[in-house]
């Protein structure tokens, strides 16, 4: 009896788990910091204080790169079931994760260049303020830090829910150039309610905006106690310098990581792929064709085109796979060979 063509149906919601969760977490750094800005800046035009006023400005462009971050969070939630995206909005995650990371590279050039302006034009500083400052920037740092990290006490879903591992295979028809088989959910029929989160690269955009400004803030406080207690005004610029660097360096990771990501390159899957092989491939079966790629944190699709001379139905392929976590969406094709 054929199947009726709504169970056939399927989503593709591929959001990492915890998006809202998240996505809450994110709106709150940000009022945060936003408060913080507003009261430095404030606070530093009413004392003439211009290392407060020049603090509150550089928590602005955090505070604008994480609105990145929130507003991605934002779009990709309403806009999951859309099907002008044809594998769903989990990617938008990664390419805000990647924007995000553009803006800190920017700052940690502005910080560098920043520092080298004063390292050959040291001024005058007011310690104990600027001392204050970093603290209270620290400090502020540190909650968020607290509020984004992403913990592993929320784990995937299970796709129970909406997914239709077998029922597609058993009413597919066979064509000339083979059986095709395609599915979303692989983990139905299994009690495979945990699966891998993978990467919330959107989230990991917005800690490393956060710890980097913490980074600056340690580093600041550490060189100004320095200079008060020894008159080294060098010390200042050059941890300037250091932290530069290492935000660079932090930013390079996180522009490598999301763009391979965004260009389906196979560094990011490259374990799945193997994987794949290893369950499918016997002495009878070979696999022709296989594409691994990302389609949102935890998730992942797969074609998979087979050639044997015995044939089985695409369901009993998948059921090989079934058990593997974060494979999402997987279409399977069986070319049968001549004995």
């Amino acid at each position: 009896m054929p199947l009726a063509t709504e169970k056939l149906g399927h989503n593709h919601v591929f959001l990492g788990a915890g998006h809202q969760r998240n996505e809450r977490r994110v709106w709150l750094v940000i009022a945060l910091t936003a408060t913080m800005m507003v009261a430095e800046i404030g606070a530093g035009h009413l004392y003439g204080s211009i290392a407060l006023v020049a603090d509150g400005w550089h928590m602005s462009t955090h505070a604008g790169a994480m609105l990145i971050t929130a507003l991605a969070y934002l779009y990709a939630r309403r806009q999951a079931s859309n099907p002008r995206f044809t594998f769903g909005t989990g990617k938008l995650g990664d390419l805000a994760g990647f924007a995000s990371a553009i803006v800190l590279a920017l700052i940690a050039m502005l910080i560098g260049w920043e520092s080298l302006l004063r390292l050959a034009n040291p001024v005058a500083i007011s310690f104990s303020q600027a001392i204050a400052v970093a603290v209270a920037g620290l400090a502020v740092n540190l909650i968020s830090a607290f509020l984004l990290r992403d913990d592993h006490q929320h784990h995937g879903h299970s796709h129970a829910g909406h997914s239709h591992h077998g029922h597609h295979a058993s009413g597919h028809d066979h064509h000339d150039h083979g059986n095709h088989d395609h599915d979303h959910g692989s983990h139905s029929h299994h009690d495979h309610a945990v699966q891998s989160r993978g990467a919330d690269n959107n989230l990991r955009s917005a800690y490393l905006h956060v710890m980097a400004d913490a980074l600056t803030s340690v580093l600041a406080i550490v060189a100004l106690v320095a200079a008060s207690i020894y008159g080294w005004l060098w010390l200042d610029p050059l941890m300037g310098i250091v932290g530069a660097l290492v935000i660079a360096h932090w930013s390079w990771g996180l522009i490598r990581q999301t763009g391979l990501i965004l260009i389906d390159a196979t560094d990011a899957v490259t374990g799945l792929q193997a994987e794949i092989r290893q369950r499918i491939e016997t002495q009878g079966e070979t696999i022709t064709d296989l594409h691994v790629w990302q389609v949102g944190p935890g998730h992942n699709a797969a074609i998979v085109a087979i050639a044997t001379s015995s044939p089985h139905p695409p369901a009993f392929y998948k059921e090989k796979l079934a058990a593997l976590s974060g494979l999402s969406h997987l279409t399977v094709e069986v070319t049968p060979l001549a004995a």
